[in-house]
C-alpha cells in the first residue's frame, strides 16, 4: 500500500517523496552532462617515429549542443602523455602531445566545422561532427629514437572539452553549470614499442 495510506505521519511521506523527486533530478543531471569515453588507443611505428591511433566515444548532453548549434564554438584538447617506469624513482616523463580542435557551426551554410589549426573538414550534422572528433587516425607524437629498447613504458590519452576558451561571458555559466562539466576520462595502456621504421 502507499505509504500515505499507512499508519505513518504525512511528514515522513512528504520527505520520501521529496528525497525520490530529489534522486531523480540528479540522475537526470547526471545523464544530461554527457561524458568522453576513450575505448581504444595505439601506438604505431612509421618511418619518421610513432603515431597515436585512438576513438573516443563523445556526448556533449543537450545543453552544450544547444550552444554549438546556436553558434558558440567548442575547443577541445587530445592530450598524449608516455612516461617510462622507474622502480627507484617516479616515473619518467617521455614524451607529450597535445592538439586543440575548435568545433563550431555556420549558420549560412548549415554546417558543424571540426578544425585544427588552418585544416578544417565540414559535416551536415553535429553527429558526423562528433563522431570525426572522436576518431584519431595516425597523430605522430614522438621522434624516432625516443624510447628505448628493452624499457617498460606507460602511454595515457585524453580528449576533452576545454572551457577557458569559451567566449568570456559564458566561462561563468559554464564553469558554475553542470552541464557543462563533461566528464573526460583517461586511458592508460603499456604499449609495445618495435623501433621506429619496422614493420608493425
Amino acid at each position: 500500500m502507499p505509504c500515505c495510506k499507512s499508519a505513518r505521519p504525512d511528514g515522513f511521506c512528504r520527505l520520501l517523496r521529496a528525497f525520490l523527486a530529489l534522486t531523480l533530478a540528479f540522475m537526470c543531471i547526471g545523464a544530461a552532462a554527457g561524458g568522453i569515453e576513450p575505448t581504444r588507443a595505439a601506438l604505431v611505428a612509421t618511418e619518421d617515429g610513432y603515431a597515436l591511433a585512438a576513438e573516443f566515444n563523445v556526448d556533449l548532453g543537450p545543453r552544450v549542443e544547444e550552444a554549438v548549434t546556436r553558434g558558440i564554438a567548442l575547443y577541445f584538447n587530445l592530450e598524449f602523455e608516455l612516461t617510462r617506469d622507474r622502480w627507484y624513482w617516479a616515473n619518467e616523463h617521455v614524451a607529450s602531445h597535445t592538439l586543440t580542435y575548435r568545433l563550431s557551426y555556420t549558420p549560412l551554410t548549415r554546417q558543424y566545422r571540426l578544425a585544427t589549426g588552418s585544416l578544417f573538414r565540414s559535416f551536415d550534422t553535429l553527429s558526423e561532427a562528433l563522431r570525426a572528433l572522436g576518431r584519431v587516425g595516425a597523430l605522430p607524437v614522438m621522434e624516432r629514437g625516443t624510447i628505448k629498447p628493452g624499457e617498460r613504458y606507460m602511454a595515457a590519452v585524453r580528449l576533452g572539452l576545454d572551457r577557458n576558451q569559451l567566449p568570456k561571458p559564458f566561462q561563468l555559466d559554464a564553469f558554475a553549470n553542470r552541464d557543462w562539466d563533461i566528464p573526460a576520462k583517461v586511458l592508460r595502456w603499456q604499449p609495445v614499442l618495435p623501433a621506429a621504421g619496422e614493420s608493425k
